[in-house]
């Protein structure tokens, strides 16, 4: 599957800029599989459910209707595009993304997306899970001070009382619940091709990126 590009990688990685320039260059679709999953936790949030009731998520997952428009995602016909970006929709997404019913209930809808061709398609799990068949497989890291540094930069407008050490501690945990789930967990593979962005801007990271395809 040379026409999907998977690029895996923490928070703060970069990997969602690097990813829609990516698609963009090649005049690929982007799917942000983590999008998918902030929208499962907006509306679980929404509906006041227990993020930890099998049958409360499932009951999301049948009901919930996740549109794409460019860069703009909707849910249920409303606009949440901002909304699921906030640092509480963030943990909240990490939560219920280790809950096996949503994974199962969100698999085929990202299958379905990638086997269209022509996708770089980014995540935790895109080239371990969803996608292992895929023969361009990328994993995006960066010392945990720059992630957190990226992550506090984005969110310090937004999210008032926010600061770098907080958001460093976050990320923390986040790793450790992405890393350490029972299910489809964060990791590297041997066929995936690491790049560190600690030191690299955008545009040298999808040159990288565009020297090892394949």
């Amino acid at each position: 599957m040379k026409n999907i590009i998977t690029i895996d990688g923490p928070s703060g990685s970069g990997k969602g800029t690097v990813s829609r320039l990516l698609a963009k260059k090649l005049g690929y679709k982007y799917l942000d599989t983590g999008a998918l999953y902030r929208a499962v936790a907006w509306k679980v949030k929404r509906e006041k459910a227990d993020p930890d009731n099998e049958d409360s998520l499932n009951e999301i997952l049948k009901n919930i209707n996740i549109d794409f428009r460019g860069d703009m995602i909707f849910i249920d016909g409303a606009d949440v595009t901002s909304e699921i970006r906030t640092n509480e929709i963030g943990e909240l997404s990490s939560r219920v993304s280790a809950r096996p019913e949503v994974r199962a209930g969100l698999f085929s809808m990202q299958r379905e997306s990638g086997l269209q061709g022509k996708v770089v398609i980014e995540g935790r799990d895109t080239g371990t899970a969803i996608f292992p068949e895929a023969e361009n497989k990328f994993f995006l890291d960066a010392t945990l001070e720059e992630r957190a540094r990226r992550r506090f930069e984005e969110l310090k407008d937004r999210t008032p009382g926010i600061s770098l050490e907080k958001t460093i501690e976050d990320i923390k945990k986040r790793d450790l619940r992405d890393s350490s789930r029972e299910n489809s967990p964060l990791m590297k593979t041997k066929d995936m091709i690491y790049i560190d962005s600690t030191n690299l801007n955008i545009e040298e990271v999808v040159a990288e990126i565009l020297k090892n395809l394949r």
